[in-house]
């Protein structure tokens, strides 16, 4: 197999969004293969510890159930607590010998992820497996805690922020992974770091898809800054493709637009889009399957929409390099977590994109 190689006028966004109810789905299996799927046989992750972010339903709960059948610990991150036991609960009944853990994250609040990295820290002495897959989509001009258009503060900059915070964990692992969950439509969205967190002009959908630009430009620079520091971790994008989760429904109960663009995409969604279950082998496959680090990771039928798990090709701009180091710069600077363990030379990540390295 060939290898792949942003205050809102200091408004708070009510506590409304987060994750829904866990639905439990058709008995767990470990990678549910079709023909050409890359995954082909299940990974053993037994002794493996796995974190998913906002795995009590949708993707990330089947990513946690398919994490537990191939046998790793696995810890859901998540903002409601009772919805977290309900998935952590349906996993236990599915699969008796699963161990998971659970820690309350609010990705919305930086106070609440660093609460959260310090209670894993606490717990487990080293992370092989991060899971970046929480999302709200579609939302109303709300701002997080911390003053940030919430598609970035809570899909973007919290996850940025968590991963920097467990950061020593991963290194700790003899091939910790880190994967980073986008979307295709990250292609919508326009380059420019400096008004995400804070957006001029605000359109649901096209800050929806500036936060999974975001997540694809941090996952190939922290893989840059892996491999200038000679670690083992790898730094893995990947996106569903479409997949029928309760992101468009909370969408479009959030917009009040019927005609809206919302409504039209949940149209289009009835006719293409695949069930969770499937949705999640790409997120599968970059958290264990034979993928290199800045690699991206998707479905490979019906234009990427849907179908068996292979690498793809993101966008022009989700690679642009001088874009790379301002968003992380600026992410450093919004939320105080440096990557101290994975201090780099900059000029040696210069030479990598250069090709002289």
């Amino acid at each position: 197999m060939t290898d792949p190689t942003a205050v809102l006028n200091g408004q708070q966004r009510p506590r409304t969004v987060g994750d829904g109810r866990a639905v439990p789905g058709p008995a767990p299996r470990a990678a549910r293969p079709a023909a050409g799927d890359v995954t082909r046989a299940p990974a053993n992750l037994q002794g493996k510890i796995a974190v998913v972010t906002g795995a009590n339903t949708g993707l990330g709960y089947q990513t946690a159930r398919q994490l537990a059948a191939m046998g790793a610990t696995v810890v859901l991150a998540c903002r409601h607590p009772g919805r977290m036991r309900q998935a952590a609960d349906a996993i236990r009944n599915e699969l008796p010998g699963a161990v998971i853990d659970e820690v309350a994250l609010d990705l919305g609040s930086l106070r609440s992820v660093r609460s959260a990295a310090e209670q894993i820290a606490h717990t487990y002495p080293r992370l092989d497996i991060l899971v970046n897959n929480a999302a709200v989509m579609g939302v109303p001009q709300w701002a997080t805690l911390d003053g940030f258009e919430t598609h970035f503060g809570v899909n973007y900059l919290g996850h940025f922020a968590f991963t920097g915070l467990l950061l020593d964990r991963l290194l700790a692992a003899p091939a910790g992974r880190i994967v980073s969950v986008s979307s295709i439509a990250h292609h919508a969205a326009r380059l420019d770091p400096l008004d995400w967190p804070n957006p001029i002009k605000y359109r649901p959908h096209r800050a929806y898809a500036a936060s999974k630009l975001a997540n694809l430009i941090y996952a190939y620079e922290l893989h840059r800054r892996l491999t200038v520091a000679g670690s083992a971790a790898r730094s893995i994008a990947c996106h569903p493709g479409w997949s029928a989760t309760q992101l468009l429904h909370k969408a479009s109960r959030l917009s009040g637009h019927r005609l809206g663009m919302t409504a039209w995409l949940r149209l289009l969604a009835a006719i293409v889009a695949q069930p969770p279950e499937d949705g999640a082998r790409p997120t599968l496959h970059a958290a264990s399957g034979d993928v290199r680090s800045g690699g991206y990771v998707g479905p490979t039928r019906m234009w990427h929409t849907r179908g068996p798990a292979g690498l793809d090709q993101s966008s022009y701009d989700s690679r642009d390099v001088t874009a790379a180091r301002l968003l992380w710069d600026l992410s450093v600077e919004l939320t105080a977590v440096s990557y101290a363990a994975l201090a780099v030379d900059e000029a040696a990540i210069v030479q990598i994109d250069q090709g002289t390295a």
